[in-house]
């Protein structure tokens, strides 16, 4: 709700609430915002001084008052107090923070079908607890409805029409209000309830498309409308279309009660909620299961490349003389003492002629590699070439036999 400064005309204070800004003005008064000592905050509204004067006002004002005190419902703002006998008589409800309706749907658009039926369920449970208190609003419309964190709230319960001045008086001075006013009120007859549900009907359907659903125009051509032509519900959505039209029927006795209303509202809005919460998943998983074809379909080609590389790999293992049970190539120095690798096909030291290769020298063939056996047979048929190292050290051992063999010859001799 819009807050202004206050004007130099304005009071700094009523009876014990301290004034802070302008909430507002109407055809009734003005209407502050104010606190208390306690620092609770609510909606203050001033009778207009020229109303003040007016002793018929006076004595529906209090009627009024006194039906607004035996309220008892969520939906609406609490009267926290009021004061007939001052020279402007004033009454404080309890301040609702949040949007109007009007200011909601004048920002953002129409609203969706679930939380239209959900609003208007709240508000209709909320007229029952009115019209119990035998209250009638008698100017429902969206902007005396207020959309607070715990949900919405009827506020400025019609009492400036209780002044006895004719409703187009006052209807002019209350900007949007021709387009919500039951037929009744137009032509002057006594509202009921039913006149409630008329103009709950014309706020629901402004709350689905953005617009009344008798136009614009003039007050005169917007009340002529109201009493004698067919509400335009185009843009309504089907579900709450036909339970709509029915409200804002001409005849009071035709339009539904306020309970029945509350409980239909009740439905189609756990319908549309239920139908939104189908839908609106169905895209991230179409989306998803999307990915997941493009991923996989991007994973192919890199599975294949994968699967040729393992291939390869094990061919190449298989090659290596470790898994083909081949010695190493001559010429590649040995780093481990006592000869080349471990099951390489190293002789065993000081045991000439002695190795895992067999008693031919031919080497044998063993399973392994993944359980290949037999495989690279001709590679493995190959003599493999002599051990440096070993035949240094045979070398060596023959220089020293021969040596010895000398010597114990020439000593021989000599003697």
């Amino acid at each position: 709700m819009a807050m202004m400064r206050l004007r130099r005309e304005d009071p700094r204070v009523v009876g014990s609430f301290r004034l802070h800004r302008r909430l507002g003005a109407g055809g009734m008064g003005v209407v502050y915002l104010g606190s208390d000592r306690r620092g609770q905050r609510v909606a203050l509204k001033v009778i207009r001084p020229d109303l003040a004067e007016d002793q018929e006002f006076r004595s529906r004002f209090a009627r009024e008052v006194s039906a607004a005190r035996r309220i008892r419902g969520g939906c609406t703002a609490r009267l926290v107090a009021a004061d007939l006998e001052a020279d402007r008589p004033w009454f404080a409800t309890q301040y609702v923070p949040g949007p109007s309706l009007h200011d909601k749907v004048a920002e953002g658009g129409g609203l969706l079908a679930a939380d239209v039926a959900a609003i208007g369920a709240a508000l209709s449970e909320g007229l029952v607890a009115v019209h119990e208190a035998g209250v009638v609003h008698r100017d429902l419309k969206p902007s005396n409805i207020l959309l607070s964190p715990k949900g919405p709230r009827i506020i400025d319960f019609g009492i400036a029409w209780a002044t006895g001045a004719s409703t187009l008086t006052h209807v002019g001075t209350a900007v949007g209000s021709p387009g919500f006013l039951a037929p009744e009120q137009v032509r002057g007859v006594a509202v009921t309830p039913a006149t409630d549900v008329f103009s709950l009907g014309a706020t629901l359907a402004y709350a689905a498309t953005g617009d009344s659903p008798f136009g614009h125009g003039s007050s005169e051509v917007m009340l002529y409308r109201v009493v004698h032509e067919e509400p335009q519900l185009h843009g309504v959505p089907d579900a709450l279309a036909p339970l709509l039209r029915a409200c804002l029927a001409k005849d009071p006795e035709e339009r539904p009660s306020t309970l029945q209303l509350s409980m239909r509202l009740k439905e189609i809005a756990a319908r549309e909620a239920q139908g939104l919460n189908d839908v609106r998943p169905a895209v991230p998983r179409e989306r998803a299961e999307r990915m997941e074809r493009d991923r996989l379909e991007a994973e192919r080609p890199t599975a294949r490349h994968s699967g040729r590389l393992e291939r390869t790999e094990r061919m190449e293992r298989a090659d290596r003389p470790e898994a083909a049970g081949r010695p190493e190539p001559s010429g590649r120095p040995e780093r481990r003492g006592g000869g080349g690798r471990p099951g390489a096909g190293r002789s065993a030291p000081g045991r000439p002629g002695t190795s895992r290769t067999g008693s031919q020298g031919a080497p044998r063939p063993r399973s392994g590699a993944g359980g290949r056996s037999g495989v690279r047979t001709v590679a493995t048929a190959v003599r493999r070439p002599a051990n440096p190292r070993l035949l240094r050290q045979r070398i060596f051992v023959f220089c020293v036999v021969t040596l010895v063999v000398a010597l114990s010859i020439a000593l021989a001799q000599q003697i």
